[in-house]
């Protein structure tokens, strides 16, 4: 149920936007031809506080009847290391992903919220990590695969914020400090509304479109799927370019409001939007 492994593709010195940007190396990741569909997913910011979303998503991995579960960014709400996975929460969070690691291939791409997972945790959940971005290469398709947040180019103050905390340097004083500390600054963050934005970019913002182009031309990639942005929908970015946005999940609403969870399914048939629990046909 393990994918093939991926190979590099791309010269990042070579490539720039028009930004003055460096465009991004690209790995590349062939499907298994045993497997008849994929699921991608992204932004359900699962935490202790959203129980309905995470009974969802439980329910969904225990069900879907894809080969393969491609996860885009903000599994979790925040992940500050991977000793979270000492919590409670955290803990049966990765339980059920070992469990449905049984039955279906997974893959994690790291978003704002969950930057921070590393190998440790990938392993011990059954998660095969992804780069971003990376071409997969399926059914016929060549499908560039990222979070999103990347490409939100003018929100700078996010870009600037996103640039020094995915530095190694950052990250190792960061996870140098006591998780009790890690996940204090975290709660700061998160109650401070100008850090929060700063730490999720803009609620305006968009991906950044002759970027996001130059990045797929650079892999020969005619369709893009991404998060991020919570404005989920599918549209043409060019003549021979389509874009699929993922939706975040949340289904803890009050009583009388509709909440939101969806599966984008790619399969020899192309791709296919399943609102829970549709998902299962």
């Amino acid at each position: 149920m393990t994918p093939p492994p991926a190979a590099p593709h791309g010269d990042p010195a070579a490539l720039r936007d028009g930004h003055g940007a460096p465009v991004p190396a690209v790995t590349e990741l062939h499907a298994s031809l045993s497997w008849q569909a994929i699921d991608f997913i992204s932004d359900l910011h699962l935490c202790q506080a959203l129980p309905r979303t995470f009974a969802a998503f439980e329910a969904y991995l225990q069900t879907t009847p894809a080969d393969a579960v491609f996860i885009l960014g903000d599994l979790f709400e925040l992940w500050v290391g991977d000793d979270m996975a000492q919590q409670p929460f955290e803990a049966h969070c990765v339980k059920v992903l070992q469990a449905a690691h049984q039955r279906v291939s997974l893959a994690f791409m790291a978003g704002n919220r969950d930057f921070l997972v590393g190998p440790q945790l990938l392993a011990q959940a059954g998660l095969k990590g992804l780069q971003d971005p990376t071409l997969l290469q399926a059914f016929g398709q060549r499908v560039m695969l990222t979070h999103g947040d990347a490409l939100c180019l003018d929100d700078q103050p996010y870009q600037a914020f996103r640039q020094e905390v995915r530095s190694a340097a950052w990250q190792q004083r960061f996870l140098a400090q006591p998780l009790s500390d890690r996940l204090h600054i975290a709660a700061q963050i998160r109650s401070a509304s100008r850090e929060r934005q700063r730490f999720d970019g803009s609620a305006f913002s968009d991906i950044d479109v002759p970027c996001a182009l130059r990045w797929m031309e650079a892999a020969r990639a005619s369709v893009l799927v991404h998060g991020h942005t919570h404005r989920p929908g599918s549209n043409p970015l060019a003549a021979h370019a389509v874009r699929h946005v993922l939706t975040d999940w949340n289904l803890d609403v009050p009583s009388g409001e509709r909440g939101r969870a969806e599966i984008l399914r790619l399969s020899a048939q192309g791709f296919e939007r399943l609102p829970w629990p549709d998902h299962r046909r």
